[in-house]
């Protein structure tokens, strides 16, 4: 009798009855869900975290493992109130077709993050740039959205979608090095090997600058100026480095700007040669 209360009814509709034991089983199986699907998940993060290899694999198999269980957890949910899942099959399917060209948009960035992640082609850590030119680092890989964080801190969310369907640039997805070009000039009537031999000495002293074989630094002469002889530097730097692409820039430069006070090499500025003309020349003699 004192259970009696759990049998009660709520509201029926034609055979099937809404009772609140069937209420209460239904939220304590979404609960339970979420609560094993948050034990998964913080499992593979410590997984992750640790010295174990492969974290980006085991962050995918973490979504992927999240969105299984709850969609597990939500049909037995459904079946505990007494609704038959495969008429909600049906039901669902019947309501897909009217509302299916509003949610397109969702489905799509759904499964466009499935294949992100099943793909790897992106993975949580990379540094990326997308065809808007925003560049920073990948926080999370979510269901409808990426959340990618830039150099100044900003947190940005991008749907999968544009992910999957435009131009990435990836500088970290299968080695965390990379080489940067750092353009430079000097004045006309400069000893270029006297530059060359300062710049790389300039390059040396900046820390995280590579120097095993194959990826030393080079200098490369690009061209002539209006008014400078045009070089970069190609430099290649530590992993730690490429997610700093304005700071490594500035060091290099600095760097450079030493090296050339130290050698007496010019900067270059514009330069104009004006050649004045008189007005009177070639005008004949007026007649008296």
């Amino acid at each position: 009798m004192t259970l009696s209360w759990l049998e009660f009814e709520l509201f029926s509709v034609g055979d099937f009855s809404f009772t609140v034991v069937r209420l209460l089983s239904f939220l304590l199986i979404i609960i339970f869900t979420l609560l094993v699907s948050k034990v998964v998940r913080q499992g593979l993060k410590r997984l992750q975290g640790g010295a174990f290899e492969g974290g980006a694999s085991l962050y995918a198999l973490g979504r992927i493992i999240h969105y299984i269980i709850l969609v597990v957890g939500f049909l037995i949910a459904v079946s505990t109130l007494g609704l038959d899942v495969g008429k909600l099959a049906l039901l669902a399917g019947a309501l897909g077709v009217g509302i299916g060209l509003g949610l397109q948009g969702i489905v799509n960035n759904f499964v466009s993050g499935v294949v992100i992640l099943l793909e790897r082609s992106l993975k949580v850590g990379d540094f990326i740039e997308v065809s808007s030119g925003l560049v920073g680092e990948v926080l999370e890989i979510n269901i409808r959205s990426t959340l990618m964080r830039t150099n100044d801190n900003v947190d940005i969310l991008i749907p999968n979608s544009e992910l999957i369907g435009g131009m990435v640039t990836n500088w970290t997805l299968e080695e965390n090095v990379r080489r940067f070009r750092i353009p430079f000039s000097v004045a006309y009537g400069s000893d270029k090997s006297m530059v060359k031999k300062a710049v790389l000495e300039a390059a040396a002293k900046v820390p995280y600058t590579l120097t095993s074989q194959n990826r030393e630094p080079i200098v490369w002469m690009t061209g002539f100026g209006d008014s400078s002889l045009n070089f970069v530097l190609g430099v290649w730097v530590t992993p730690e480095q490429v997610k700093r692409p304005t700071a490594l820039t500035s060091d290099y430069l600095w760097a450079i700007d030493d090296a050339f006070r130290q050698y007496k090499i010019e900067i270059p500025f514009p330069q104009r040669d004006v050649h004045v003309r008189s007005g009177l020349d070639g005008l004949s003699k007026p007649r008296v």
